[in-house]
């Protein structure tokens, strides 16, 4: 066997670096795009434990807290209540305006303590706050949605909510 001592590379090597090289790049981008994703939806579920918690606990801000009391249907949600969240599921709807994909989420909850139609709209209510609150920390884009974190938004993604389904 005569070895070549010009440092001439075959090419097949380059080819075959350069197909590694594609594929390395492409995969890159196909794993960053999933990892925004799973850390948004990891933040969903942090938020809608969030919002059980002071719902559970019956820890809200002084105006929710004045408005419950002066409401007979949601005064019970002064009390401690048991909460648990199902399921999170995701929808895909498009594009945005700004070419971001659009996903509402929609969370699956259920409470034995929880039962008129008022109190599951009002404890719903701070659940998905929370869910897209979470979301817009996670990605630091406070200053690019409303006060109630409408669409929550990343890089890629903007996030709403649907209304909370009780099971």
């Amino acid at each position: 066997m005569k070895i070549d001592k010009k440092g001439q590379i075959t090419v097949e090597l380059l080819l075959l670096i350069s197909f590694a090289l594609i594929t390395a790049i492409l995969l890159a981008n196909a794993l960053i795009d999933s990892n925004e994703l799973n850390m948004a939806m990891a933040s969903a579920r942090d938020g809608a434990f969030e919002g059980i918690s002071s719902n559970g606990l019956a820890i809200y801000p002084k105006e929710s807290y004045d408005n419950y009391s002066k409401d007979l249907k949601k005064q019970s949600l002064l009390r401690q209540k048991r909460i648990k969240i199902i399921k999170i599921k995701q929808t895909v709807n498009g594009k945005d305006s700004f070419n971001r994909t659009r996903i509402q989420l929609k969370i699956y909850a259920s409470s034995p303590d929880v039962k008129t139609k008022e109190q599951k709209e009002a404890v719903g209510d701070r659940i998905n706050y929370n869910v897209r609150k979470s979301i817009t920390n996670s990605f630091k884009s406070e200053n690019i949605t409303n006060k109630l974190f409408n669409p929550a938004i990343s890089n890629k993604y903007s996030f709403t909510t649907g209304n909370v389904v009780w099971v």
